[in-house]
């Protein structure tokens, strides 16, 4: 239906309950003169008179009888539709879809969403963990969390925080091996392996060389699709591993691994936030989107910093150098 019916069937409706064109007129916060002209349109595209009119009274015709009979039940069903939408536009509340990385959203996403909610306890949240980048459409999602590159595919989307792709082993492996002074010189260690999601192959690793990114094929002694077991496999001193920031940052820190190749490591990566609309969005996606800027973009809580990246081992440290390393943290 155009939306001048939609008006002129509106305008009729009140008119037929107010008993009057004016007050219908003031109802809807239009003029009387336009009251008017879209009562007369609705009489012309009917065919019929709907209305006995005088510039003093107004009462309804046979025709007009039958007509808000039949059009205010409607009327009414499609008002209340439009109401509904408009305040599921305001509220935050419902169902609200995410797609995330499932290797980011326990440890960096959850928090936030877990903010979110207790913020918004009518939330419903709906939550699909994939490492792959979701049909946004199909998939009727809300929001999605990628990382990597900025996503395609005409979706809106920012960047909340690098992601570093650091190299780093336990302290147990490098008191046993040594650690390597050389991207080339990790040919002579045990290293780990992540299987792309999508090809099922193992990815290469990254560093940053000069200005440039450049990616080697590392033999993996260990292969695994999954961020978590690669990481407890590396801070087991299985092997050295290429772990994201997110991951590594907390171990290295806790003192369970140790950054190697420190001057090599790549943060030209990404985790993004993406989403379809900017001026269609409901209140409920709006707001999460606004808290995942607010909590994620410059925190320091996932990215190693340049003075802890200085902390970590460049060379192979001295036998004697090792055990005062050893002494000091026993």
């Amino acid at each position: 239906m155009a939306i001048n019916e939609l008006r002129a069937v509106a305008t009729f409706v009140k008119a037929a309950e107010l008993g009057s064109l004016r007050q219908a007129a003031a109802a809807q916060g239009i003029s009387p003169q336009a009251a008017s002209q879209a009562l007369v349109q609705l009489e012309q595209h009917l065919g019929v008179r709907l209305f006995h009119r005088t510039t003093r009274s107004l009462s309804l015709t046979e025709e007009g009888e039958q007509f808000l009979h039949a059009a205010q039940p409607g009327l009414s069903t499609l008002q209340r539709a439009l109401h509904g939408a408009r305040r599921g536009r305001e509220e935050i509340a419902g169902p609200l879809r995410i797609v995330a990385p499932r290797s980011l959203m326990l440890e960096v996403l959850w928090p936030v969403l877990e903010e979110y909610c207790r913020r918004h306890p009518q939330i419903e949240p709906d939550v699909q963990m994939d490492d792959r980048l979701s049909n946004w459409v199909e998939d009727r999602v809300d929001v999605g969390f990628r990382a990597g590159q900025p996503p395609e595919g005409g979706v809106i989307s920012r960047r909340l925080m690098p992601l570093q792709l650091v190299v780093c082993a336990a302290p147990a492996y490098i008191a046993q091996h040594g650690a390597p002074t050389s991207i080339d010189a990790l040919a002579q260690h045990r290293c780990s392996g992540f299987r792309h999601a999508s090809t099922g192959k193992p990815m290469p690793w990254e560093f940053k060389v000069g200005d440039e990114v450049v990616a080697r094929n590392i033999t993996a002694a260990l292969l695994s699709n999954d961020v978590e077991l690669e990481a407890r496999a590396v801070v087991a001193g299985q092997a050295i591993g290429q772990l994201v920031g997110t991951t590594a940052a907390p171990l290295v820190r806790a003192g369970q691994l140790v950054p190697l190749l420190t001057a090599h490591v790549a943060d030209h990566l990404g985790l993004y936030v993406y989403y379809g609309s900017r001026s269609a969005q409901p209140s409920r996606v709006r707001a999460f989107i606004d808290l995942a800027v607010e909590r994620l973009v410059g925190n320091t809580q996932f990215v190693l910093q340049p003075h802890e990246l200085a902390a970590g081992v460049s060379s192979p440290p001295a036998p004697a150098a090792r055990g005062r390393r050893r002494a000091a943290r026993s």
